[in-house]
């Protein structure tokens, strides 16, 4: 049900070609917890009303077909309006993940709320790990990795330092 490219991130196969835009420390990574907690739910609401609007336009296409879309058909206003709110919603989600994206921040599923910040450890670049209801920051994967691939942040990388930016 969700958009496309929301459904599972693209991993690089290649870690050394991996360029962030910015390294997140753990401590760094945790600090944005509490806005995420926030945002989240709203971002899935987004798409489960996506999803609502779109089976709306597919009853209405299944119904009567291109006919619709005739400015004097009966349900006319009414498939504008979704097709509007459609219009509206996408980009708004898209906007939201896009800043995500741009900060170092990967959605990776609104179901659970996980989310990665792309990070650094023992000079490799990996994926700090968190999911809604978990209060830190407290794992990681490789960037090749996954969920399950999960690891606690050795306590030597919860030390705090500054991210890197990257132009």
């Amino acid at each position: 049900m969700l958009p496309i490219g929301m459904d599972r991130a693209v991993r690089p196969k290649d870690t050394q070609r991996v360029d962030p835009p910015r390294l997140w420390t753990a401590e760094d990574a945790g600090r944005r917890v509490g806005e995420l907690s926030d945002l989240l739910p709203r971002l899935k609401g987004w798409v489960v009303r996506l999803g609502e609007v779109h089976q709306e336009l597919e009853r209405l296409a299944a119904f009567w077909g291109a006919n619709v879309d005739a400015a004097d058909h009966v349900d006319h206003e009414l498939k504008a309006r979704l097709d509007a709110e459609w219009g509206n919603l996408s980009r708004r989600l898209e906007e939201a993940v896009t800043a995500l994206r741009t900060e170092g921040i990967e959605v990776k599923d609104l179901e659970s709320g996980t989310v990665d910040f792309y990070g650094e450890l023992d000079g490799d670049v990996v994926f700090f790990c968190w999911q809604r209801g978990e209060p830190h920051v407290e794992f990681y994967h490789p960037v090749t990795g996954s969920y399950k691939d999960r690891r606690p942040i050795p306590e030597r990388a919860r030390s705090p330092s500054s991210p890197r930016s990257r132009p």
